[in-house]
């Protein structure tokens, strides 16, 4: 008897039947535009062995105009179909089945070719786009067929026909992007006809046997968004065009309300899909933040939905399904939804990959191959570059033995878990803990680790660390009322009602949202929909909330400075750093930037700014200036002529961010 009976439960469509009701969502890798097609197909190949039930690709662009950016992948010759074909043939070996994403950007794409329902420029890239005229929709949606048969002709199970998230169907379908007067705008019923006409072209093109998921924006998160009725009415009119699934897309890209980002509540969004259910007769789709496999069979056997789209849990964890299936659930990988390897990365033009899994799209070139001969290695360190060090290398056959001077495991992760919205971390930290064990690495927790006692292994790794950097603020200690960010979110000290906190990199923000948030929102579905303004799409058009965002009082008053003459968080997260400025934002945060310290007085902070020098007043001065790396250690080997390997902190202080620490302890542990 399985432990997750509706998430592994086939599903019936008829012509085909999918092995199992979980869905790889779409999402874009780069690996299509580097050409490097073998890469390509061990990604998606890993994640048909792995046990998903129908993946769906990165959205390919029906025409050059639609691309996202130039230079976006598509299938626009023989050359293509013949590459996507090597990519098909590889994961139908694997048993699995895979569906090409259509995907037009309209006034999204980085183009000054783009076009548009309107000349209506987006607020998110800088082209005003083409208005289409009647031959110009034609030329879409004829695009949309021909990029179908070309997938057909590749050797796709089905395809996608991506209608949400703000691009080229979703802007014909609300009227602030479809200002037309003609028969594609005005009424719903003419700025549907052209989702409903792509469909209908779409299936007709590709024959009766062939899965065509329409992806449709159940609820657009932007003022003037479409009413839970239009959405209604498009899903019938989809139905009826020959959509096979029906598959849930979250807000727009535009939209000022966090739909995947870690502070995101689980399945925060499942209750839109269930709204859905019943009003058609094909299997609907649910998807958003949701990454474990007890969730998303709760969410089937409530009947939100009739199969679970998971797309990033499948990057940081490509044998998701098989794990879930095999009683091993506790070692899947999570996906802690930080956006850091993943977006970041796919806005940044490089190639994604998962902070997590840092062999994500890397499959072909990191390779975790059994040791020829096995070592004794000494980690040092149990953060994250440590820990991931010491479980690939052990799993390599490896001797492993993971020192660190602290109680337990998981070094700034467990700062880090504590930030309200950072939950996920919890997670992330026990699936470390699990892999340790599994892969039998020997713990020495509660130990100082010394050169005279390392000098016996084969190899040793050093991963210990920052620590935090001494701004060096005249009488910062002379009042007892100046503390480290570690005082705060590892020790607990006791923090005043107005409070400085100096630094407004990552740890500053992280320290502000702590001292000013009670019970973190993340944890509590209905009040986190309340601080950021979400109603049901019936209430209100685009399910934004008529009053607005209400976050809870802030606990402290609290002002964040910084010595850069920039705007507090422009360095942050690209696709999440907006959520963190806006989070503090509303709740009441004084951001400063562009200030010198000059001394810390009683009565709180003395700045100067614009050559005028002011008092902060603050009961408390939390200092966030930076880190160092924790080197004592490398320096006592180095003097005693032992050779070791130095990564994470301990090699480039940087922030409370795992990604490059813990990419460098698989690509070490992987060629010891």
């Amino acid at each position: 008897m399985t432990q997750y009976p509706h998430l592994l439960a086939p599903l019936d469509l008829g012509f085909v039947t999918l092995r199992n009701r979980t869905l790889m969502g779409s999402m874009h890798t780069g690996l299509e535009e580097r050409g490097d097609w073998g890469a390509v197909a061990e990604f998606y190949a890993a994640r048909a062995r792995g046990g998903v039930g129908l993946i769906v690709t990165g959205g390919m662009a029906p025409n050059r105009e639609g691309g996202v950016y130039p230079g976006a992948a598509g299938l626009f010759t023989e050359t293509d179909i013949a590459n996507h074909r090597t990519v098909t043939d590889r994961v139908h070996a694997e048993g699995g089945k895979i569906a090409m994403q259509i995907l037009n950007a309209g006034r999204y794409a980085y183009s000054p070719d783009c076009v548009a329902p309107s000349a209506i420029k987006s607020p998110i890239s800088p082209f005003r786009p083409r208005e289409l005229d009647e031959a110009g929709i034609e030329k879409q949606i004829a695009d949309y067929a021909t990029a179908a048969v070309r997938a057909k002709e590749a050797g796709y199970d089905g395809v996608e026909v991506m209608g949400s998230e703000g691009y080229l169907i979703n802007q014909f379908l609300v009227a602030h992007t479809n200002r037309r007067e003609d028969r594609w705008g005005g009424s719903y019923e003419n700025r549907m006809r052209f989702a409903v006409e792509v469909v209908r072209r779409v299936r007709a093109a590709v024959g009766p046997d062939f899965i065509l998921i329409y992806r449709i924006s159940m609820i657009d998160l932007i003022p003037g968004g479409s009413t839970w009725d239009e959405v209604v009415t498009l899903a019938r009119e989809i139905e009826a065009a020959g959509a096979s699934i029906l598959n849930t897309g979250i807000g727009w890209h535009e939209a000022r309300v966090p739909t995947i980002a870690t502070s995101v509540p689980r399945r925060a969004f499942t209750w839109v899909t269930q709204k859905m259910m019943g009003e058609v007769a094909i299997p609907v789709i649910t998807s958003n933040r949701i990454n474990d496999p007890a969730v998303a069979d709760r969410i089937l056997a409530e009947g939100c939905a009739d199969m679970v789209s998971m797309a990033r849990p499948f990057l940081a964890d490509p044998d998701f399904v098989a794990k879930a299936a095999g009683g091993r659930a506790a070692e899947i990988a999570p996906c802690i939804a930080c956006n850091q390897a993943c977006l970041d990365h796919t806005f940044s033009g490089k190639l994604t990959t998962c902070l997590v899994n840092p062999r994500a799209c890397h499959e072909t070139e990191l390779v975790y191959a059994p040791a020829d001969a096995p070592k004794r290695i000494a980690v040092v360190g149990a953060g994250p570059a440590g820990m991931t060090a010491a479980i690939i290398a052990a799993g390599r056959g490896h001797r492993v033995t993971l020192f660190d001077r602290a109680g337990a495991a998981g070094g700034q992760l467990n700062m880090a878990r504590v930030i309200p919205g950072k939950e996920e971390f919890h997670g992330l930290v026990a699936w470390f803990d699990t892999l340790l064990v599994r892969n039998g690495v020997e713990m020495r927790l509660g130990t100082e680790a010394t050169a005279e006692g390392l000098a016996a292994f084969d190899e040793i790794v050093i991963a210990t660390g920052v620590r935090p950097r001494d701004p060096e603020i005249p009488g910062q200690n002379d009042h007892g009322n100046t503390v480290s960010y570690i005082d705060v979110l590892r020790d607990r000290v006791p923090v005043g009602r107005r409070v400085a906190v100096v630094g407004a990199g990552g740890i500053g923000f992280d320290v502000s949202e702590f001292l000013v948030t009670g019970h973190s929102p993340t944890l509590d579905l209905p009040e986190w929909k309340v601080e950021w303004g979400i109603t049901d799409p019936a209430r209100a058009r685009g399910g934004i909330a008529p009053e607005g965002p209400r976050p809870e009082a802030p606990l402290r008053e609290v002002t964040l400075l910084q010595r850069k003459a920039e705007k507090p968080g422009r360095r942050l997260g690209k696709t999440t750093g907006w959520i963190h400025r806006a989070t503090l934002q509303m709740k009441g945060v004084r951001m400063i930037g562009g200030v010198s310290y000059d001394a810390v007085t009683p009565e709180g902070l003395l700045i100067t700014r614009d050559g005028v020098q002011q008092l902060v007043e603050a009961d408390t001065i939390v200092l966030c200036a930076g880190q160092i790396s924790e080197r004592g250690l490398v320096d006592m080997l180095e003097k005693a002529g032992i050779s070791c390997h130095v990564i994470g902190g301990a090699d480039v202080a940087a922030e409370l961010d795992a990604k490059r620490a813990i990419d460098q302890g698989a690509r070490l542990a992987a060629r010891l």
